[in-house]
């Protein structure tokens, strides 16, 4: 059951009060630009404002989901004032205050997306229908996302997009109500291009096993398109069931398809499962084409790397950003949450929390909740201090552009965390692409 939450305890949240009322008949509220206008879920004169946290609380993305849970609690702790403060202390340019958004505490109510699209619009728009909220975020899946932002742009309630790495997201699929902070498959792509260059050689032969959904496709797309123009051929790419479980199936025709390296276009519990079985059948003791065999994650994340284990030694990828960057951003949010939790965060919980402060950063610098002049304010918005280095919000398709990291898993970590070394920091300038690239429409400010 969806529960509004008050307060935010050293270990967790402390429950209690009762949901907004959805619609509820506000005074008109007077913006910057001394205009009135009513909107839904406008919180008035009330002492609060809900954000809806919508993540994957079961299902094949269930881990990432608790983790940006974690994440949304934290920021909302440093929001309204309390603990370290975190990213409120390296973010400029920066307009909150730490007292709240607009003199108003954040509260909020959490749902589960069961890494479903349906179930996850069905949670979404609960929140917005009952709970009152003016804004939320979440999802681990690409697919989850997109049916998530199409709502957002069609009840006028802003989406700040979770963990979404399909090029549609900010491509065929954006919405002017959406925004993502997350990188995207062409990035993964570009950044991992010249290092499999200079690993692998230019004469590969490669098998992707793909999920079966919006972020495999473009993922399988933009990887092949990277490959193929180093020299590399394509042996096959088959298709695979989001949370299959079992891949053996899958698994068994590689190893007499002539291929040389196994891409796994994977995420999740399904790149847990889909590794440990390709390593179980002794992939990567077998030379083919007088090469030896290589295994390609695309998408890494720290708790893909802890369920997979030693599996994930030596085997490249890419990530949104690791824990164990320097720069005083990252160390903040390490710290901040490593003090909460007992554990650093993984790249979802960076993105939710990072998408966190950005609206309600965007909300204090426009002087109103009113979505189409928060929205604005984040169109075009260049930030720092928050990880990855520079980082710019595009305001033609809402795509968030910084630092892109090359890793592999670690072959001697030095803990249970540390299994990720990032082999190269790719700047932004080299995973920047054409606004109009992917197509689509972002639609109207007024819904």
């Amino acid at each position: 059951m969806d529960e509004i939450k008050r307060g935010v305890s050293r270990r967790g949240v402390l429950k209690g009060g009762t949901a907004l009322a959805a619609g509820l008949a506000a005074p008109t509220f007077f913006m910057r630009n001394v205009f009135a206008q009513d909107f839904r879920n406008n919180p008035g004169d009330g002492g609060t404002v809900t954000f809806g946290f919508n993540v994957p609380q079961t299902g094949a993305y269930a881990d990432e989901g608790a983790d940006e849970l974690r994440a949304y609690q934290l920021a909302v702790k440093h929001i309204n004032g309390e603990g370290d403060g975190g990213l409120l202390n390296t973010m400029q340019p920066l307009s909150l205050k730490g007292d709240g958004v607009l003199g108003k505490k954040v509260v909020y109510v959490t749902g589960d997306t069961q890494t479903k699209s349906d179930a996850a619009r069905a949670s979404a728009k609960r929140m917005i229908e009952k709970d009152g909220v003016i804004m939320y975020s979440g999802g681990s899946s690409s697919g989850v996302a997109i049916a998530q932002q199409s709502l957002a742009q069609e009840m006028g309630i802003v989406f700040m997009n979770g963990l979404t790495h399909s090029n549609d997201t900010t491509g065929k699929d954006k919405r002017r109500y959406g925004f993502r902070h997350f990188f995207n498959a062409y990035m993964s792509g570009a950044a991992l291009g010249p290092v499999l260059e200079a690993e692998m050689g230019k004469e590969r032969r490669a098998y992707h096993l793909t999920a079966d959904y919006t972020w495999g496709w473009t993922q399988e797309e933009s990887i092949k398109n990277t490959t193929e123009g180093l020299g590399w051929q394509t042996a096959n790419a088959v298709k695979t069931p989001l949370g299959a479980g079992d891949f053996s199936q899958y698994i068994t025709p590689v190893l007499n398809s002539g291929a040389d390296v196994l891409i796994l276009n994977h995420y999740g519990k399904d790149m847990i499962n889909s590794l440990t079985q390709a390593v179980q059948f002794g992939l990567r003791d077998k030379q083919v084409n007088g090469k030896d065999f290589q295994i390609v994650v695309p998408l890494y994340s720290r708790l893909m790397a802890q369920g997979a284990g030693a599996n994930i030694k030596g085997i490249f990828g890419t990530t949104n950003w690791n824990w164990s960057l320097q720069d005083a951003g990252s160390q903040a949010f390490v710290k901040s949450f490593g003090q909460e939790y007992g554990f650093p965060p993984s790249q979802a919980a960076h993105t939710c929390y990072v998408q966190t402060l950005l609206y309600a950063n965007a909300c204090q610098m426009a002087g109103t909740f009113y979505p189409p002049e928060v929205i604005k304010a984040l169109e075009g918005f260049e930030f720092d201090g928050m990880g990855n280095g520079k980082t710019l919000y595009r305001a033609e398709d809402h795509q968030c552009f910084k630092d892109v990291l090359v890793v592999k898993g670690n072959e001697n970590p030095s803990s249970q965390f540390d299994l990720l070394e990032v082999v190269q920091e790719v700047p932004r300038s080299q995973v920047e692409y054409d606004a109009g690239l992917f197509g689509g429409e972002l639609g109207p400010y007024e819904v």
